[in-house]
């Protein structure tokens, strides 16, 4: 699959606002799930990364730690545009997070289905919420059309190698276990699909699945990683 690096020209579930304010006050409705604040982000996040230092996994990032860094004027408005972000997702009664992420861990034994989140996936929860992100630096998350994907646990193979796993009926009980265990939030890409990337330095509301939500969730993913790389800049609610 190729990936469009143009935010989904023309898509119509895809929707651009010009500021927090229309981010937070566009409804996803009508058929759209996801919605993009298109910016160009000012500071030398690159510098932030490299005075974090080294680390493992996902390193969660506090306003002291970032303050105490020894920036040039660059890096320290890159800290700046970063905690202002922090700052207007907590006064919308979120609880957000902005993380160092040096790696992912992989679902190395899945079974028939990986549930990682470098697997195409839509969130989750239990009553009405929104996803929020942002990446700063380093590949940004990517997306894909709903109509270009379907759920892994609806492929006749994929469901019977499941069905095997929890040794019953495709009843209710099944339905349960695929809940329960995420297996349902996951979807293959069709072959002509061509995943979005989020970009750097937008910030993107998206829909999750919840009871009653009006719209299907977005379909995403963590970008694929290799060894060497620099750990992202991401935040998230």
């Amino acid at each position: 699959m190729n990936t469009d690096y143009t935010l989904a020209p023309g898509y119509p579930r895809v929707r651009r606002v010009t500021s927090f304010e229309a981010l937070v006050a566009t409804p996803l409705s009508d058929g759209v799930n996801a919605l993009c604040w298109e910016r160009t982000v000012a500071g030398d996040f690159g510098e932030v990364v490299g005075m974090l230092g080294a680390g493992e996994g996902i390193v969660t990032l506090d306003e002291a730690r970032l303050r105490a860094l020894p920036l040039s004027a660059a890096g320290r408005v890159a800290v700046d545009v970063m905690l202002a972000d922090l700052q207007l997702l907590r006064e919308r009664d979120l609880d957000p997070a902005l993380n160092c992420i040096h790696g992912y861990p992989r679902d190395e034994d899945a079974g028939p289905v990986a549930t990682d989140v470098f697997s195409l996936h839509a969130d989750s929860a239990p009553v009405a919420a929104d996803t929020w992100l942002c990446t700063y630096f380093g590949p940004p998350s990517e997306a894909v059309r709903n109509e270009d994907a379907w759920p892994r646990v609806e492929i006749p193979e994929t469901r019977a190698e499941l069905l095997k796993q929890f040794g019953g009926s495709d009843d209710v009980e099944f339905e349960t276990y695929l809940s329960e265990n995420c297996y349902d939030l996951h979807y293959v890409a069709a072959p002509q699909a061509r995943p979005f990337s989020f970009g750097v330095g937008n910030l993107w509301r998206i829909a999750v699945k919840y009871p009653g939500s009006p719209v299907p969730p977005c379909i995403h993913r963590a970008p694929a990683t290799s060894p060497g790389q620099p750990p992202r800049l991401l935040l998230i609610s």
